[in-house]
């Protein structure tokens, strides 16, 4: 009777099987993602043939599978540092969850192998060949990607059937690749492992030990029937090729192991090829589908696993900066990543800040978003009433306590009230975003940005009147489309100038003399410039200047005021924009004068429109920070509230909305009271963004309540007067007027107001006993007590707990005005319902404004108003609630960039100006820490 020879062990058999396997994993994945596809990058340089091989059956087993694999060849000519840019552009890239790269590096230059595959994300290296992968096997941690050969070893030995643990293994070869990996993985499978290689002694009789035999040595055929014991399994990793006349090519392919002799001796025993081969492909998409299956859980994941930061309680309460400074921050990489945020949307500002990228809205389009919520306040004294240090606290009340996905969302503060009176705007006391230096001053450089861009659009604008002023109309046209290299043309902006004039005419040689002039003469009318220059300071000597006063400039000049850099319309529209280009499309849109027939001009039409937007590219990234409670924040824009509509960013918003969830809460502030922050946010910042609020969140003070009750006035630098630290219920009571104004106000848009009483240390709870009665009755949902400027986070518990009730509630979220409504109409409706008015009158250069706004297609725009907010009128001496008076608009302006008309109800600066001793005197740089001193 014949010897029973070894059964063979086909690789292509098993591979088919985990590739069925993979199939359905992926389309299970599709199931519970329809948008959701693996992606497999297969990076070459150059082009060898026998690469080519391989690559075409890896991207062929993807695609069966149901992997979107894509393979990126590089030139022969790419250096290693160019090759390790173009693999860190994949690391980020968020549509590629499994990156190889084929070896060999078929390249002119000198590459380091090891060091390209180590710049291989560990979290996408799916070859298992990062040195972080390689490590965590030695260690026995499998988590990571396992190299493939050896993972296909690891399966076709499982095969068959064959218990590992306690066997006695010989591994031939140490190669990086197969023969220490597959050592290491069997050695913890349990079994007892020796490793040979070219110095071992005794080679045969060692293996003929081996109850497992895998043999990755590069011989061919080197291994005999009489290395192998009787009944081993024998795993085959080699592929050489030698010669063999009977076939067409001249040579076969053998492995390592002497198949015919070896199969008589072993139970199982895998041909070459067909054995091992086609498994390393099977586990190169293998790891790529368990790559994307992470990748997926993050995406599906509800509930952040983050770590919060232990407030450190000192009685008496310390200052916001020497709090700050007693609390460590998380490293910001370790918080973008616990709210689920990738590396590649990720960049970092240092350890404690980071812009995060727009591709977060893509990657999430699909995402159920949170709830909505909108901090505002009463009419507030001149010191404020703690709207900031409320949306901190709560925010870090609904995280950290309440263990609600929650992110807040704020305004970037100007460095002008950080230096004058008012100072920074992270919240205060143990509610408040660190480090407040960095949120304070500089934070990412967007506010330089949009003074940077708003200039640039300044000085292009005065270049032009003065140029067209000093030459013809062919000198002109001749400068403004040169020819270059013996070519002319177009830029193309300036075609678009050319379509919106109705030139249809590509070639510059081609225009008639009167085209020349319709185009190269903008006829801009000095006493019509509406764009200011900006500076991010208090400076009262620039509210007004004359420009162009140099011999050089001809006495072309012209009267000229500042504004601060956020009264800009570049930071109105950071503001509003909802995409790079739609934040394109508002900047080319923006009126910066006006022709001499009346004819708008816009900053398209001067060329700028590409040229601000390089400047802007960055900045409109939000930026994260942290709470004291190590709670996610995002910072971005910062527009005057006055001028503009005090906002911070849709885009913030938008992002913030997909990273909570939908059980999340994303809590964001608008700017001084109702009448004026709220109003915006609803009619100018929800229409534009199209995201509906959930509940409005007013922040009410035993003090403002009292200044509204008739007390005295409060002034910043003063001391409070005993009226305010002392119980009046008298003044309270006289006051809550203006409460019940602003509960109707937010009432007035369908949502429920929960009404927060910022505590303050002088507070009875008499006083707050009058409020919480009076709130209730005017109609707000709830009205709560809050104390976390003492006790951050753990001081807004019931507050959180409040406002997850009132957004459980079912709203009926509306706007107060119909855009279809006349500017005046709607000018009267925000007057009549908001503020209380009685009539409204415009003066005459108001009227022949709207008629011209309105004439030119304007007319449709929500209305930004213009107003003091200190008052419910537009007298800021007026406290309290009163009805029936006059509002008069003296002034009005066009924002048609940002999408709204700004009529000005009396006197609103542009440009603050510093007081007699500002905040200046108390700054100074410790120059032996570094340490900022007396910010605050």
């Amino acid at each position: 009777m014949p010897e029973e020879e070894g059964k063979v062990l086909s690789g292509n058999e098993v591979s088919k099987e985990i590739r069925e396997s993979l199939k359905r994993r992926v389309a299970d994945l599709h199931k519970k993602l329809p948008n959701f596809r693996p992606g497999l990058a297969i990076v070459q340089v150059g082009g060898r043939e026998d690469s080519n091989v391989y690559i075409r059956m890896k991207m062929k087993a993807a695609t069966e599978i149901g992997i979107a694999a894509e393979h990126i060849q590089f030139p022969k000519t790419i250096t290693e540092t160019e090759l390790l840019a173009k693999i860190e552009h994949l690391n980020m890239d968020s549509k590629y969850h499994g990156i190889i790269v084929q070896m060999p590096l078929d390249s002119v230059n000198k590459i380091d192998s090891h060091l390209i595959t180590d710049s291989v994300s560990p979290d996408k290296d799916v070859d298992g060949l990062n040195t972080v992968n390689e490590g965590k096997i030695a260690v026995g941690d499998l988590s990571g990607f396992l190299p493939c050969t050896p993972s296909g070893v690891l399966e076709l030995i499982k095969k068959t059937g064959t218990l590992i643990s306690g066997k006695e293994v010989v591994v031939l070869g140490r190669s990086r690749i197969v023969g220490t990996p597959a050592a290491e993985l069997l050695k913890w499978n349990n079994g007892t492992v020796t490793v040979c290689h070219s110095k071992t002694q005794n080679l045969k009789d060692i293996t003929a030990r081996a109850d497992i035999l895998v043999v990755a040595i590069g011989q061919p055929e080197m291994v005999k029937g009489d290395w192998v014991k009787k009944g081993a399994v024998v795993i085959d990793c080699g592929i050489n090729a030698v010669p063999d006349a009977t076939k067409k090519v001249g040579q076969k392919l053998v492995g390592d192991v002497d198949f015919e002799e070896c199969k008589k001796v072993a139970s199982f025993i895998t041909p070459v090829p067909g054995g091992v081969g086609p498994m390393t492909v099977a586990m190169l998409m293998a790891n790529t589908v368990q790559s994307s299956e992470a990748f997926a859980e993050l995406l599906m994941k509800t509930h952040w696993p983050m770590t919060f930061l232990p407030l450190k309680y000192q009685s008496p309460i310390p200052s916001d900066i020497d709090i700050s400074r007693a609390h460590e921050h998380k490293n910001i990489s370790i918080l973008t990543h616990e709210v689920g945020l990738l590396a590649g949307e990720v960049s970092l500002y240092g350890h404690k800040k980071a812009k995060i990228s727009l591709n977060v809205l893509d990657r999430m389009k699909e995402h159920d978003v949170g709830k909505y919520v909108v901090v505002a306040g009463i009419t507030p004294t001149p010191l404020g009433e703690g709207k900031s240090t409320t949306l901190i606290g709560l925010a870090q009340a609904l995280m950290a306590h309440k263990t609600r996905n929650t992110i807040a969302t704020m305004r970037q503060p100007s460095q002008g009230p950080t230096f004058g009176i008012k100072g920074g705007a992270a919240g205060g006391g143990y509610s408040q975003v660190i480090p407040m230096e960095d949120f304070n001053l500089h934070l990412t450089g967007d506010i330089h940005a949009v003074t940077a861009a708003n200039n640039l659009l300044a000085a292009q604008l005065d270049a032009r009147i003065f140029h067209e002023a000093t030459q013809a109309d062919q000198a002109l046209y001749d400068r403004l489309v040169p020819t270059s290299h013996g070519v002319r043309k177009f830029s193309a902006i300036q075609q678009r100038r050319l379509d919106r004039l109705g030139i249809e005419k590509t070639d510059p040689n081609t225009l008639t003399v009167e085209e020349i002039a319709k185009f190269a003469r903008l006829n801009i009318d000095p006493t019509k410039v509406v764009w200011q220059r900006v500076m991010d300071i208090n400076d009262r000597y620039l509210r007004k200047i004359t420009i162009g006063q140099s011999p050089t400039e001809k006495n072309f000049t012209r009267t000229e005021s500042f504004s601060i850099s956020v009264a800009s319309e570049i930071m109105a529209i950071l503001a509003l924009a909802t995409s790079l280009e739609d934040m394109k499309q508002r900047f080319a849109k923006m009126v910066v004068a006006y022709s001499r027939t009346g004819v708008p001009i816009t900053a398209d039409d001067l060329g700028m429109t590409g040229a601000l937007m390089v400047l802007m590219k960055d900045a409109i990234e939000p930026t994260m920070m942290q709470t004291l409670e190590g709670t996610p924040v995002l910072i971005h824009a910062g527009p005057f509230a006055n001028i503009a509509h005090g906002c911070n960013s849709i885009l913030a918003d938008k992002i913030a909305l997909k990273l909570v969830g939908k059980d999340g809460f994303v809590v964001t502030e608008a700017g001084f009271g109702s009448d004026i922050g709220m109003e915006k946010f609803f009619n100018i910042k929800c229409r534009a963004s199209g995201i509906k609020p959930d509940a409005v969140v007013l922040v009410a003070t035993v003090r403002a309540l009292k200044m509204h009750g008739g007390g005295p006035a409060v002034v910043p630098g003063l001391p409070l007067k005993d009226e305010y630290t002392q119980e009046n219920l008298q003044l309270v009571e006289q006051g809550l007027c203006n409460l019940v104004k602003h509960i109707d106000n937010g009432k007035k848009f369908g949502l429920p107001v929960v009404v927060s009483i910022n505590v303050h240390k002088d507070d009875t709870a008499a006083e707050h006993e009058i409020i919480k009665k009076a709130a209730m009755e005017a109609g707000a949902y709830a009205c709560v007590v809050s104390n976390h400027w003492a006790e951050g986070g753990k001081g807004a518990v019931d507050l959180a707990d409040a406002l997850i009730d009132a957004c459980n509630q079912p709203s009926d979220f509306k706007f107060l005005y119909d855009l279809d409504l006349t500017i005046e109409e709607k000018i009267n409706k925000i007057a009549k319902e908001m503020y209380g008015a009685g009539t409204v009158d415009f003066a005459a250069k108001v009227r022949e404004a709207m008629r011209l706004y309105a004439e030119k297609g304007y007319s449709k725009l929500p209305i930004c108003m213009a107003k003091t907010a200190a008052s419910l009128t537009g007298d800021p001496n007026i406290k309290g609630a009163p009805t029936g008076f006059r509002i008069f608009v003296n002034d009005i302006f066009l924002s048609a960039g940002a999408g709204f008309i700004v009529p000005m109800i009396g006197e609103i600066s542009r440009m603050p100006g510093l007081p007699t001793r500002p905040a200046i005197f108390d700054i100074d740089l410790c120059t032996e820490t570094g340490e900022i001193l007396g910010l605050f």
